[in-house]
């Protein structure tokens, strides 16, 4: 599988949350599954925003990019985002680039426009525009540009641009110059993958020109079918528009974070089902933590939950839902309807109890979800509730409250307990002594 990654020039945004974890939904269900999964997810480390940022910044392309791909595996990895097999970067595969810009030449459907730049001929392509459904026609029609002299047709796309003053270049057949968007994902991935492999994902946006340009020039140039099965992930939208740098309506996955624990953006992210729209909203994100508090409230208290079976006929429903085009809405609804069931279980030490907790942990863990401890989940601080009380001070409470309890002293006990509510902590009395999370 190859994946269309992130342009290393500024922090990821949670539309680039919901690629990452998509994708490695994917990832985690395919293997567990059976299948072994190679997943390549590229980085682009050269285009005209890098250039342009760069130079913003007064800074190397190379010290600008070493920094955002860092960024960008920082915020991975607290999403839980399993590292890909191989994460190639476009500067690292110029040989191949060339290469396969060569053989279109070679093969007469590349040619050097006006501009010394290389164009791949869209009329020698005859399914061009398949992916997407559009027709070479029907988009000719509606240009709307100036006729641009140095190529053929106003549907050709760049292969090779010719050097510029102040910009990076390598050598090439065709002079200096540096590749185009489209062309370096066609290289990386048939190097990594072969010519023609399983599943080539990305997000909505990409769908047209990105994949179907890499479709053209990928089939001409190997003269095989390229990618089986094409995945693309819905927007994140913000008031019913994409989030997108572009339109500066966009949150990073740091500053979510800040008020988020991350398994609640990828629980979020996997409440929806991947092909279609997210509606980014706090609100959203908020009954996101509730429904996830749920489940791990539901795990609190269940001990040997690793030597425990899995209930068989939940593991094949859940198999079902994910077989059905990755139906994480319904995998997530199977998840609550199991931690309803273990509710029923007064008793948490009991037999049954233990293989419901078993079950829900075994396919959380095939989402990414459900693996921290319930009270780590439940007690655990983020930067939002830096009004809320530390540990130490819940503690304190808690130590007064029993010495008032033991003293029979039930209304000072009380009201400890009623403050402590006030400030977002409930506490819960169980036969294994007071337990407390945040509300």
């Amino acid at each position: 599988m190859y994946v269309c990654g992130m342009t290393a020039y500024d922090f990821c945004h949670v539309g680039h949350a919901r690629v990452m974890v998509v994708f490695d939904m994917v990832v985690r269900y395919l293997r567990h599954s059976g299948l072994d999964v190679h997943y390549v997810r590229n980085i682009t480390d050269i285009d005209d925003k890098i250039i342009r940022r760069a130079s913003e910044n007064n800074e190397t392309i190379d010290a600008l990019t070493t920094r955002f791909i860092a960024a960008m595996n920082e915020d991975a990895s607290a999403l839980g985002v399993v590292s890909p097999d191989e994460e190639p970067q476009a500067t690292q595969y110029m040989p191949a680039i060339i290469a396969m810009v060569a053989k279109l030449i070679d093969k007469k459907y590349a040619y050097i426009g006006n501009n010394k730049d290389v164009y791949f001929d869209v009329s020698l392509y005859a399914d061009y525009g398949r992916l997407s459904g559009k027709k070479t026609t029907e988009l000719r029609a509606g240009e709307r540009v100036a006729i641009q002299q140095e190529k053929d047709d106003p549907l050709d796309f760049v292969l090779w641009k010719a050097a510029k003053p102040n910009e990076p270049s390598w050598p090439s057949p065709w002079g200096e110059g540096r590749p185009g968007w489209h062309i370096e994902c066609s290289a990386m991935s048939t190097y990594c993958l072969g010519n023609h492999f399983d599943i080539h994902g990305g997000g909505q946006d990409l769908q047209f020109p990105h994949h179907d340009n890499e479709i053209a020039q990928s089939v001409c140039a190997t003269g095989a079918a390229f990618a089986n099965v094409w995945m693309h992930n819905g927007f994140v939208r913000v008031n019913e528009d994409k989030m997108s740098k572009s339109l500066n309506n966009f949150f990073t996955i740091r500053e979510v974070l800040q008020k988020f624990q991350p398994e609640v953006i990828r629980f979020f992210i996997l409440s929806s089902h991947y092909r279609s729209p997210l509606n980014y909203a706090i609100d959203n994100l908020e009954e996101a933590k509730a429904a996830l508090r749920g489940l791990y409230t539901a795990l609190r208290g269940v001990v040997d939950v690793g030597r425990a079976t899995p209930n068989k006929n939940y593991i094949a429903a859940f198999n079902a839902y994910m077989d059905d085009d990755f139906n994480t809405p319904c995998a997530i609804a199977l998840l609550h309807e199991l931690a309803r069931d273990l509710n029923r279980h007064a008793d948490k030490t009991a037999s049954k109890a233990i293989e419901c907790a078993a079950t829900l942990k075994n396919l959380g863990k095939i989402l990414g979800l459900l693996q921290e401890e319930p009270q780590t989940f439940l007690q655990a601080k983020t930067n939002a509730d830096n009004n809320t009380l530390d540990e130490a001070e819940i503690q304190t409470f808690l130590d007064e409250r029993h010495v008032a309890k033991s003293t029979k002293n039930y209304v000072k006990a009380d009201q400890i307990r009623d403050h402590l509510l006030s400030l977002g902590i409930r506490l819960e009395d169980t036969p294994q002594g007071t337990i407390w999370h945040r509300n």
